[in-house]
């Protein structure tokens, strides 16, 4: 069942549709009851319990909303329901990053050692040389998945970055595109240590409340006085059913991942960005020049599916449609998933947050057609092998890659191009038993581009495993969008 839609005009007031009035916007001919449709019935098709949808369209934020966000009670979605964004976390943190950049308190290419002095890594070498600009743009070689419980006090995220000294790299610094969420709380106690607040205040103080995101939270207890979805697991294909837990995120994973919104609210921060960093009030929030750096390519990214990214920027994942630039995040809890797609010549915002189910399918659907029509942009299609995959000689990709606390070895068996590829990655050291192997068949998709069965709604049918080299020329493997260099 739809819940009411709201338009938001670009003075921020609004205008009722739906249940409650109007069934068009007066915006660029953005129909409600169209995309209503439309996402009502993609949701159903694709087992998604919930999802609520934000637009933003000539100066316009349009709220949608559909389904449940808990199959076990049957509250409804509605606009202003409060979901778990995940990773999009990360876009809050870079942007309080570029506003020290403005303040002229921080220096993206000093190490990180001028502002935390006993920071430190598992690498003497890293330690020393490990600025700012890497921990953004996901190059300083911080593995993502270093999980420490530090607590629930205003020291956790201080805690954490102490807890992390001993942490390997996944690659050296500055080789490779690796995806780190540890890199990212190191950038949070950078805010703290500079802000003089923790960093769920300086959230709050310097993006929150001057964009009037109502909305946007990071403590469960602040989520209590709102309408908030429950993440849903199970086949894909079927009804999911609700998870065991709302919540499995400390506290401390705040600046990488832990700040709950409304579509709404992500869909005006992506506004600000837009707005050249100016809120609705024409208050700055941050310059120009922060803006257009966040967007600006630092690295290309090898792996161009786990996350659609086609490059990297200082915190934005970047896109190539088909020569059509754009910015966006996904993000990803337990049974919720939320994906964030900006095409700036366009004006248009897209922001999807939703609780469980075929949550890419829905993604891929829903935003292949509304970026058409609004943006004129054509995605690609989704990741999978061709229906006749290419001949390619897998052997020089036999051996065994390493990453922390993950470990990937790949065998072959025949020669040449009719050698198959069999993989098995496995949690070791400090992961160990954190999940079973995962042992896959590999497809070929291109020389060097290889597909394996889905493991989840996030990765839908296939997953890319991609094979390529570090800037020194080891040879490495992306899974995950994480870089784990050969070993052996």
């Amino acid at each position: 069942m739809a819940a009411a839609n709201v338009t938001w005009d670009a003075k921020g007031d609004w205008e009722a549709s739906g249940s409650w009035g109007a069934t068009e916007s007066k915006g660029r001919g953005f129909s409600l009851d169209h995309w209503q449709a439309r996402l009502d019935r993609l949701r159903a098709a694709h087992h998604v319990p919930g999802a609520s949808l934000a637009v933003l369209a000539g100066g316009r934020i349009h709220e949608l909303a559909s389904g449940l966000l808990h199959r076990g009670t049957g509250v409804e979605a509605t606009a202003d329901s409060v979901f778990q964004v995940g990773s999009l976390a990360k876009i809050y943190t870079a942007t309080l990053v570029m506003q020290l950049v403005d303040a002229g308190k921080l220096d993206l290419d000093a190490p990180v050692k001028d502002v935390l002095p006993d920071f430190a890594v598992g690498d003497p070498e890293a330690t020393e040389t490990i600025t700012a600009r890497r921990l953004l743009s996901h190059t300083s070689g911080l593995t993502c998945d270093f999980t420490y419980d530090s607590g629930r006090g205003d020291d956790c995220i201080a805690r954490y970055v102490e807890a992390a000294k001993e942490v390997g790299l996944d690659c050296p610094t500055g080789t490779a595109v690796s995806y780190s969420s540890l890199g990212y709380n190191v950038l949070g106690r950078i805010v703290e240590v500079l802000t003089d607040r923790t960093w769920d205040d300086a959230l709050k103080e310097w993006l929150i409340k001057p964009l009037g995101l109502g909305g946007t939270m990071t403590l469960p207890e602040e989520a209590l006085s709102h309408r908030v979805a429950m993440g849903h697991l199970g086949e894909l294909g079927q009804d999911p059913d609700p998870a065991p837990a709302w919540d499995l995120m400390p506290r401390s994973a705040g600046p990488y991942g832990r700040v709950l919104a409304t579509a709404g609210d992500v869909a005006r921060l992506a506004r600000m960005h837009l707005d050249g960093g100016l809120a609705q009030d024409g208050t700055r929030l941050l310059s120009a020049r922060s803006v257009a750096a966040m967007q600006r390519r630092e690295v290309d990214v090898p792996d161009k599916w786990t996350v659609s990214a086609d490059g990297w920027g200082l915190g934005w994942t970047l896109y190539d449609w088909f020569g059509k630039p754009g910015f966006g995040h996904d993000g990803a809890s337990i049974g919720q998933y939320g994906f964030l797609r900006v095409v700036p010549e366009a004006g248009v915002a897209l922001v999807l947050l939703t609780n469980g189910g075929d949550a890419r399918r829905l993604y891929e659907e829903l935003f292949g057609e509304l970026l058409a029509d609004l943006a004129d942009v054509r995605m690609p299609d989704p990741f999978g092998p061709p229906a006749q995959p290419p001949a390619v000689d897998i052997a020089p990709y036999a051996g065994t890659y390493k990453r922390e606390g993950v470990l990937i070895t790949v065998t072959v068996t025949g020669d040449g191009e009719e050698g198959k590829a069999h993989l098995v990655y496995e949690f070791v050291d400090g992961m160990k038993d954190f999940s079973p192997p995962l042992e896959m068949d590999l497809v070929p998709v291109s020389e060097n581009v290889f597909a394996g069965p889905g493991s989840g709604a996030y990765s839908a049918d296939w997953m890319p495993v991609v094979f390529s080299t570090l800037a020194d020329g080891t040879g490495c493997v992306y899974i995950g969008m994480r870089a784990a260099p050969k070993v052996a």
